[in-house]
């Protein structure tokens, strides 16, 4: 089972086969999810004592299971938050997989932490953030606001030298669902501050919710890119508020911080270099595969107080100057899930990114001005970035349903309904470059 054969090696011909039979599908089928009976139907029992071989395993994976799942890098999947990782990306991620390197640590990965860390200070550099920031790459956003949150609370108690009877974390109810999970995991509450009417996050509504609460505020979290709308909180307004308050400033950009790349969109982003922790995830708009979360500490040293383990056999990991990644997260074993979106920066240089990220703005904005130009559709609100949410003027919750389905039925398209104040409406999420002006027109059509 551990040696290298022909039955193997044939195997590897048929897998680097797979993958490149795949990366030359324009576009790759939407496919689409099956029920369990349809599941067990086709597929039948695949774990069996003597095993189905390779060769079966592979065949099965490839006509019957990846087929009932989603393809996420398909130009016309505008649901949720797509990704649409580059080729040399997805290839190199099978590079990781076969070195099996162990990244937690650097005594045992230094060539992919060092790796990882430049990436890790391109990002930065696109954030303003100084030369003494640094982080780690988790597992999605969902642990990047933890973790970040984890070295917030740690570092106000330590500053503080007490305990509130309870600790809380500011947001407004924009913000992702992972910062209410965040503290749900830390036994800790959420102070909801009312955004204004885009939905912001702003300087004078977090000042009035902090005077009205009690103390154990010990961060801010802003959003630089909201899910469901893709708005961008006022963060150097925030910023002003946590330096006046003593609070850690948290910038989730986990969707939109990728549109730091982007000149025509960079001023929105203002006070991002002020923060305290910023998050962003390479698999959403950056062009990485799953799963990649870039956290960064403006003072890692803080995180690294929060977040190292001790033990025994950890004694050879401590002490002295080296990166270990395992000291900046709520992790510990980790594989080098940067690398993938580094080599990707690597061959293709960041110019190409910036160009691929202005692309899907320009989409965006072709879909705003589109939406406004047909008489069945009303846009809500003009796009921060790449996130275009409208209503089917005259149509129920179920109607939108429906056509979602047909959509998928098709094969043609996955877009999914939302709710904004109540109401059902639906979203584009646009993060593909290969998503096209017509990929747009033609969906609307099919609303007429």
């Amino acid at each position: 089972m551990h040696g290298h054969t022909e039955d193997s090696a044939r195997l590897a011909d048929q897998i680097l086969a797979y993958a490149e039979d795949r990366f030359r599908l324009d576009p790759v089928p939407l496919d689409g999810p099956k029920t369990p009976d349809e599941l067990a139907r086709l597929a039948g029992p695949t774990i069996t004592a003597e095993g189905l071989g390779g060769e079966a395993a592979l065949e099965l994976f490839g006509d019957v299971l990846s087929r009932a799942c989603i393809s996420t890098d398909h130009p016309r999947f505008l649901s949720f938050i797509p990704a649409a990782p580059t080729e040399a990306a997805t290839l190199f991620d099978l590079v990781v997989g076969a070195s099996s390197i162990y990244a937690g640590s650097w005594l045992e990965g230094a060539g992919a932490v060092y790796a990882e860390n430049q990436a890790l200070r391109w990002i930065a550099d696109l954030a303003g953030l100084p030369e003494s920031a640094g982080g780690v790459f988790v597992q999605g956003g969902t642990v990047g606001n933890l973790s970040a949150l984890v070295a917030a609370r740690h570092t106000a108690a330590e500053r503080s030298g007490s305990r509130p009877a309870r600790w809380k974390v500011a947001a407004t109810a924009q913000a992702h669902s992972s910062v209410k999970t965040a503290a749900r995991v830390m036994d800790v509450d959420v102070l909801e501050v009312e955004p204004d009417g885009d939905g912001r996050l702003r300087g004078e509504a977090l000042r009035a919710a902090l005077d009205s609460a009690a103390d154990g505020v010990f961060a801010v979290v802003a959003t630089a890119g909201t899910t469901n709308f893709g708005t961008v909180d006022r963060l150097d307004e925030v910023a002003d508020v946590c330096a006046e308050r003593e609070l850690w400033f948290h910038v989730d950009g986990a969707y939109g911080g990728a549109a730091l790349a982007a000149p025509s969109v960079r001023g929105l982003f203002d006070g991002v270099e002020r923060a305290d922790s910023f998050i962003v995830d390479p698999h959403k708009w950056l062009f990485a595969p799953y799963d990649c979360c870039a956290l960064l500490y403006r003072e890692p040293e803080l995180a690294r107080a929060a977040h190292t383990q001790t033990a025994g056999y950890l004694e050879p990991l401590q002490g002295g100057d080296d990166w270990n990644p395992s000291d900046y997260a709520v992790n510990l074993t980790r594989r080098a899930r940067g690398l993938p979106f580094w080599f990707s920066l690597a061959t293709h240089g960041t110019r190409a990114y910036s160009d691929a990220v202005e692309q899907t703005l320009a989409v965006s904005r072709y879909a705003a001005a589109e939406i406004s130009a047909r008489t069945y559709v009303e846009l809500l609100a003009a796009p921060d970035l790449s996130v275009v949410v409208f209503r089917r003027l005259g149509w129920t919750p179920a109607e939108y349903y429906d056509w979602s389905e047909r959509l998928m039925r098709a094969n043609f398209a996955f877009v999914t309904p939302t709710t904004h104040l109540g109401e059902t409406v639906t979203r584009f999420a646009i993060v593909n470059p290969r998503t096209t002006e017509g990929d747009i027109s033609t969906i609307l059509d099919t609303m007429a």
